[in-house]
Parts: structure tokens; C-alpha cells; sequence
């Protein structure tokens, strides 16, 4: 069967994460967006798996639902497709260490088929660091090491998170390894997956040859509800732990990714946030600000340029499948000429959006499942918008160093039309 999954979450107890991040809200907005299995993130925290273990029960599958579930009326009378969710239990864990007088800081996601299983592994983890002061714990071993505790635990996986990421990544520029091998070293061989990260697609993972017998996984990282399914694997598999895994390792029944566009995630050129300081991989010339002198923070498309082995032709040869995605309320945002951080604290943009997803049953389905000409009887504008979405026709503010880039679809001319007239467009 085919269904979407989104395998790295929080919860409310990590750090930089929204209070209201907790199952119920979950389940919410895997309804509003159309995912059939969530991660239920931060496992090792004491406070958290007690949550767990109260709220959810097996399903027979490895994976988990929820004893009771919560009303689907988050958004001011929005009406979801009915679905069942599933969870699936999983934690992302820091690594920081220190080789030959470098700093390195890694984060690494784990998975587990059952509650013995988290109970097996945060016991050894705890060992290492404290699980009670972050939902996203801090260990004091370098990544190999973790990888090869959890390849001796049954039922669990080991999946590197955002590798391409400045901070906190396996390879990232700032904090991670010259590659996988120097990272992962004896185990390297392992792997069967890496997350991608939100700034970085199939595309330019593709030219880097060490990627290419790894399942190259997208997820959200959601630090709060509304930013599920930024990112999601799709699956044709049965629904179950095992299958997931599988499907990963062998690539039988994993159909790709939907991705955020690469340029919106906050870490795709280099820059310096407190300068204003954005430069791409062609701007670039000393990795300095050229405003305060102190070094950039070098973002993915430079380190992507400095790892590959291939060029944009060679990478596009036997590439992943993947489309793109861009959350709903950006584009209800551009269509009401309304610039916020969060649309959905706009009340046309929640307004928009609760009756599109009422009338069309989930997100997803109106990215990329509902027939343009469905779209365009229901809003002229908002075709042309998901159109260009699904060919990649888009203008963009690339994002830098931790602030968050910007995707258009319009042009001012554009937005000012009547209705009649986007025919023209």
C-alpha cells in the first residue's frame, strides 16, 4: 500500500521546540497534511517515554496509535480526511567530541521497533550523557561509537540526521567530518541511509558518490506542529516497522521523497546573520564577512561544491525520485500579498487554508494528487501556484545561516490580475 511517512520529530521537552508539540497535535496535523506515520521523537526523555507509554498502544506492525484520539478541529472548523496514524518510536541524539584538537558535534537519529527496545538503548545511553536535560540528549562519544552500540541492539536503526547541515552534521562544513568514511570510519559500511537535510535534495546529494548505494531519506525536524511534512518519505510497502526499513535498505518499495525546495531551508548559502550577509557559491571568494571580518558560516550548496565528485549532468543520471513541496499557508500568504513568519497566525491565511483543506481532504493531495482543473474551479490563482510548484517554476530569496529563505510563485503583476485575466498567465 502506499503511504507517506515523517520520521524525525520532537517533542515539547527539547530544546527551541513549541510548547504545544506533543502526540495529540501530531496526530492533528498528520491528518491536515496527509501523513500516515510520525515520529515520535525525544525517546530517551525520562518525562516523554512515560507519555508514551500511557497515550500509545502496539499496533501489531512495530509501530503505534493512539488510545484516544483528540478532536481534528485545530483550525477554526478545518475538516481533514479521517486516517489512521501511526507512530514510530524514534529519538535524535547529539554527539560532541573532540579528535586531534577539533571540535566535532554530530546528530544521529535512532529507531526502535518497540518500548524494550528504547528501554534497552537508553539504558546504555545513559552512560554517556544525561537524558533528562534534553529531549535531544548530549552524548560524549563520537558517532562510530554510537553506531556500533546500536547495531548491536535488535530491532533498532541508526540513521546520520541532516548530514549536510553547517552545525550538527555528519559532513556539515562547520562541525562535521571530511566525509562519511572519516566520520563513521570501521562501520561505514552500515549504513543503508542518510537524511538529506532541509536545504539539500536528491539532486545535489547525487554529486557526491559516497551517497549513492544510501537511501537518501527527507524528513521535517519538526520543532512545532505546524512544520510536519516540511519533508516525507514515500512508501509502497506494507505498513509496518520492518517493511519501513526494508523498503529503505533495499530500496524495493521506497518510491522517494517529497523536498523542500533547497533554497527556502536556512542553511543553504553562506552568510552571517547578524551582517545581513548572504553570498551563494559563485559570491563567495575568502569565507569573510565582508561587513564584520569574522568568518562565515559556509552553508550547503558551498559544501556540496567542496565534496563532489560529479558535476550537474553527471548527477542527474540514475537520480532518486523526489518532487517538491512548499507548505500550504506560504501560498495562501503570496496570494493574500501577506509577508509573516507564520501565515498561519494571519486570519485570511488560516481562513484559506482551513477551506482548501476541508474541500480537497489534506495537503498533500492539493500539492500534488488534485487534478489542476479541480484546483482552478476552485481558485483560479491557486492553480497557477501549485502548477508552477509541481514543474519547479519559482523565484527565491535563498536562505543563510539560520534564517529562512523565501519561495515565490508570482510576480507583482501577477498578483494585482482579476481572476479572468490569470488566464492570460
Amino acid at each position: 500500500m502506499f503511504y507517506i511517512a515523517d520520521l524525525h520529530t520532537h517533542s515539547k521537552y527539547a530544546a527551541a521546540t513549541s510548547p504545544s508539540l506533543c502526540l495529540e497535535t501530531l496526530y492533528q496535523w498528520a491528518l491536515i497534511k496527509g501523513i500516515d506515520v510520525v515520529s515520535t521523537g525525544d525517546f530517551t526523555h525520562p518525562a516523554w517515554i512515560k507519555e508514551l507509554q500511557e497515550k500509545l498502544k502496539p499496533a501489531d506492525n512495530g509501530l503505534y496509535t493512539l488510545k484516544e484520539l483528540p478532536s481534528t478541529d485545530v483550525l477554526h472548523g478545518i475538516k481533514p480526511q479521517s486516517r489512521i496514524v501511526y507512530f514510530c518510536l524514534s529519538v535524535e541524539v547529539s554527539c560532541e567530541y573532540v579528535v586531534n584538537n577539533r571540535k566535532y558535534r554530530t546528530h544521529q537519529l535512532i529507531y526502535a521497533k518497540n518500548f524494550e527496545t528504547v528501554h534497552r538503548i537508553n539504558k546504555i545511553l545513559s552512560k554517556y550523557g544525561n537524558l533528562s536535560a534534553d529531549g535531544r540528549p548530549t552524548l560524549h562519544l563520537q558517532s562510530h561509537e554510537l553506531f556500533k552500540l546500536i547495531l548491536n541492539i535488535p530491532g533498532a536503526h541508526f540513521v546520520p540526521a541532516h548530514i549536510w547541515t553547517p552545525w550538527c552534521s555528519s559532513i556539515g562544513a562547520m562541525e562535521g567530518h571530511t566525509s562519511l568514511q572519516d566520520c563513521f570510519k570501521d562501520v561505514t559500511h552500515e549504513l543503508f541511509a542518510v537524511e538529506t537535510s532541509l536545504s539539500a535534495d536528491p539532486l545535489m546529494c547525487r554529486r557526491y558518490d559516497a551517497l549513492d548505494h544510501l537511501a537518501l531519506i527527507s524528513n521535517s525536524d519538526a520543532h512545532s506542529p505546524r512544520n510536519l511534512g516540511r519533508e516525507v518519505n514515500l512508501l509502497d510497502t506494507e505498513l509496518s516497522y520492518d517493511s519501513i526499513f526494508n523498503a529503505f535498505k533495499t530500496k524495493q518499495g521506497f518510491l522517494g521523497t517529497y523536498e523542500y525546495f533547497p533554497q527556502k531551508g536556512k542553511c543553504y548559502n553562506d552568510g552571517h546573520r547578524k551582517c545581513k550577509v548572504s553570498l551563494s557559491v559563485d559570491e563567495v571568494s575568502d569565507n569573510i564577512c565582508c561587513v564584520c571580518g569574522k568568518p562565515l558560516t559556509i552553508g550547503v550548496a558551498h559544501r556540496v561544491e567542496q565534496l563532489a565528485n560529479r558535476n550537474i549532468t553527471e548527477a542527474k543520471e540514475n537520480i532518486q525520485s523526489f518532487k517538491y513541496v512548499l507548505p500550504l499557508p506560504e501560498i495562501f500568504a503570496e496570494l493574500c500579498s501577506i509577508k509573516a513568519e507564520n501565515p498561519l497566525e494571519t486570519k485570511s491565511v488560516i481562513q484559506s487554508y482551513s477551506k482548501a483543506i476541508s474541500f480537497f481532504g489534506n495537503e498533500f493531495n492539493i500539492l500534488h494528487h488534485v487534478p489542476l482543473e479541480d484546483i482552478q474551479r476552485y481558485h483560479s490563482k491557486l492553480s497557477i501556484a501549485i502548477e508552477r510548484l509541481r514543474i519547479n517554476q519559482k523565484h527565491f530569496t535563498a536562505g543563510y545561516d539560520g534564517e529562512y529563505g523565501h519561495i515565490y510563485f508570482f510576480n507583482k503583476e501577477e498578483l494585482q490580475a482579476k481572476p479572468a485575466q490569470m488566464a492570460l498567465f
